[in-house]
């Protein structure tokens, strides 16, 4: 299989250039929210390895929040973040993107500090590339290729499937070979493609394994010094919990329209937010703690359609800036907003509790994972105050979802196998 990677070229924007870089970004878009995908600047549909892009100006105005707690603001620059999810290595990304739209990305990027009309682009983008505390993929290893091919196979399938497959009177073995003999005609005649899968990369399986092995081993080497330290972590943890200042106040109206006018364009949305670390060093080191683990759960675990109890997020990026003290979290996700948001506090609140509780202003929490996002009102106005809108954000495969994807998948899985019973040709037949 083919690993997915990602890009996050992260530059602060030069003084007085911010308007007209959204200006500028601004005609990446149809409409606002809906991106042209084959626009001038940057052709997204022209790079078959790119899943999801994103552009969005980082101003976060939720620094404000220090100053009502008497704490000092520290004056941070605007940033431009470029974002992608991918197939294969980022940076084999970023220079195909420079290649084939260099021009497009330096009329972008020279709205930013320090970028030289003499540098090279593609040393400045990987120079300016930020590295993912915690990165998400939803199922590692399905490619764009193979989600546009098995689309293409379910639509053709599912033209030549009458109603009623169900009824007894329908011979489902009959059908599958006639559903079969008509593919493999489309695929003879070229008009249907299904690209077997490629080798997984050697060097990619061995860096997995020592991964896979290597946090579980550090674990069990400092396991006395763990249970030493815990009575410790835990009196720190209960007095930050009860001194740590909680603030959500209710969002502007206006700000909350103008991100619901990006929202609900296709079957998927994006989701850009930021916010600063709660101050001490307990707190920095607990959430950089915390990210480390969920690195290491969404790479070996969560790696098969679903993040917990939520299947909905494509792909998903936690990020470190400004030396640590502010965190982006960024998504693609299926649904609408406040569908995304009600997933994540009926299925998985604890997890949310468990690395944005470091968040200054997060609704109380108890243990680090009680309260918090349960406190439901609170957490929803905390989500979208810090939410930022995204200003241009592509979807390679647009009018499909997650559900889909995996639908899409057991199709070509029956598809291609020799044998199936009456029972699993029927189930087969109910997916088409």
């Amino acid at each position: 299989m083919t690993p997915q990677s990602h890009f996050m070229v992260v530059a602060a924007i030069a003084p007085g250039r911010e308007a007209s870089l959204r200006k500028l970004l601004a005609t990446m878009n149809v409409r606002p929210g809906v991106v042209d995908p084959a626009n001038a600047l940057l052709p997204f549909a022209a790079f078959p390895r790119l899943h999801f892009a994103r552009f969005a100006v980082l101003g976060d105005a939720t620094m404000a929040d220090l100053e009502v707690f008497g704490l000092p603001r520290p004056r941070l620059p605007i940033y431009l973040v470029f974002m992608g999810d991918c197939d294969g290595p980022g940076r084999e990304q970023l220079a195909e993107l420079v290649q084939r739209a260099g021009e497009g990305l330096r009329r972008i990027f020279s709205h930013c500090k320090a970028l030289d009309p003499r540098d090279d682009l593609l040393d400045w983008l990987i120079e300016h590339d930020r590295p993912v505390a915690a990165p998400y993929v939803n199922w590692i290893g399905r490619t764009v290729q193979q989600t546009r091919e098995e689309s293409a196979l379910q639509r053709a399938l599912s033209a030549r499937v009458p109603r009623g497959v169900t009824d007894a009177a329908v011979d489902p073995q009959t059908m599958r070979r006639q559903l079969l003999a008509f593919a493999r005609a489309e695929q003879a005649a070229g008009r249907l493609v299904l690209t077997p899968p490629a080798q997984t990369p050697l060097d990619w399986q061995i860096r997995n394994l020592l991964h896979a092995i290597g946090l579980p081993l550090a674990g069990l080497v400092l396991l006395p010094l763990l249970i030493v330290l815990l009575p410790v972590f835990l009196v720190l943890l209960r007095r930050h919990e009860k001194r740590d200042p909680e603030y959500c106040p209710r969002p502007r109206a206006a700000a909350v329209r103008e991100m619901q006018e990006l929202e609900d364009h296709d079957l998927s949305n994006s989701f850009t937010a930021l916010g600063p670390v709660k101050p001490g060093l307990f707190r920095r080191w607990l959430v950089q703690l915390l990210l480390v683990l969920i690195a290491y759960a969404c790479r070996h675990v969560f790696g098969r359609g679903h993040l917990g109890r939520v299947r909905t997020i494509h792909f998903a990026h936690w990020v470190f800036l400004d030396d640590k003290t502010r965190v982006l979290f960024a998504s693609s996700y299926d649904g609408s907003h406040e569908s995304y948001m009600d997933d994540f506090i009926n299925k998985v609140a604890w997890g949310l509790n468990l690395i944005f509780s470091n968040g200054f202003g997060w609704p109380r929490t108890d243990w680090l994972i009680k309260g918090g996002a349960r406190h439901e009102l609170r957490f929803k106005y905390y989500q979208r105050g810090h939410q930022l809108p995204t200003q241009v954000w592509y979807k390679a495969y647009p009018g499909l979802t997650l559900a889909d994807l995996d639908r899409n998948r057991r199709i070509r899985e029956g598809f291609e196998r020799v044998e199936m019973s009456d029972a699993q040709v029927l189930a087969w037949l109910r997916l088409l």
